[in-house]
Order: C-alpha cells, then sequence, then structure tokens
C-alpha cells in the first residue's frame, strides 16, 4: 500500500472516529479544550503508528488513555515544583459535585480512566485491562473504588436533584 494511499485510510478512520473520541476525552479531562487538544495528540500518534497497527479504534482508546494519564502526571509533577510552601487552599467539597460529570472529574486519573472505560464506554474487564496495560483484578478494583467513590461524591444532593414530583408522589 502506497504512502497516499495509507494517508487516506487513516483521513477516513480520523473523520469517522474524531466524535467518539472527542466524547471520551471530555469525560477523561472534564473539559472541552482540554478534550480537544487529548484527541488530537492522539491522532497524531495514531498517523505515525498507522501502518503498524491492527486494530484502530483499541490502539486509539489505549493511547488516548495513556496519553490523558502521562500528561496528568507531567501536570502533578510541575505543580509539586511551583506550589507554595503553604497553599492555603481548600480541597473540593464533595456536596458540591452535584452531577455525575463533576463526580468523574473529581476522580484521581487512573480510576477515572477505569470507570470511563468500564461504564461509560462500556467495555467488558479485559478489554479495559487491554486498554490500560494492566491485569483484570486491577481493573475490577479500581472500578469498585471508582463507584464507592462516586456514590460519595454524588450523596444525597444528587437523589434529590435526580428525583421527580410524580416520583416523590408515588413513594
Amino acid at each position: 500500500m502506497g504512502r497516499r494511499a495509507r494517508a487516506d485510510e487513516f483521513t477516513a478512520y480520523a473523520g469517522q472516529a474524531q466524535q467518539r473520541l472527542f466524547r471520551q476525552a471530555v469525560l477523561l479531562t472534564g473539559e472541552a479544550e482540554s478534550a480537544r487538544d487529548l484527541v488530537q495528540a492522539t491522532l497524531v500518534k495514531l498517523y505515525v503508528a498507522w501502518p503498524r497497527i491492527d486494530t484502530p479504534g483499541a490502539y486509539a482508546q489505549r493511547t488516548m488513555v495513556r496519553t490523558f494519564l502521562d500528561g496528568r502526571r507531567k501536570e502533578r509533577r510541575e505543580a509539586e515544583l511551583h506550589r507554595p510552601i503553604d497553599p492555603g487552599r481548600a480541597e473540593p467539597d464533595p456536596a458540591q459535585a452535584l452531577t455525575v460529570r463533576q463526580a468523574i472529574a473529581a476522580l484521581p486519573p487512573r480510576m477515572r480512566a477505569v470507570v470511563v472505560l468500564r461504564y461509560w464506554e462500556d467495555l467488558t474487564v479485559d478489554q479495559t485491562a487491554a486498554a490500560l496495560g494492566c491485569s483484570s483484578g486491577n481493573v475490577k478494583s479500581t472500578a469498585s473504588r471508582g463507584l464507592d467513590r462516586l456514590r460519595d461524591l454524588l450523596g444525597d444532593a444528587f437523589a434529590e436533584r435526580t428525583s421527580t414530583p410524580a416520583a416523590e408522589e408515588l413513594s
């Protein structure tokens, strides 16, 4: 296959997968601008490796998650370098997590990646483990802790927000 044919094949795949990748990236990053950057970085890495890829969807997903986690580690290291001795900032208040997206954004990056892939993208435990490059047991335990954490973050405020007057009349 010639260079032009490979480029056309990649362009077709990228056009077809871009929205799915963007939705996943928004859930991972919590914001549209960072999601666009993450999708762009993923597509660049995918393009470079395109001649060697057998399953583009799985490769793109794994690349996106790894790029996201690497970026979070880098941000954390940089934040540590620039953090004042007495930061004087309060921890985020879990009571303010009124929506699922805000709650997902509050999870640690690795836990967030497991929850998004496992429950939002509806991957199996084995598919999630393959995407993250870890064991199935690690996915199960991280997913369990992630769901527990989401329940804590969403708490009663979420139940009150999602209940409807008609549902309350029935109870």
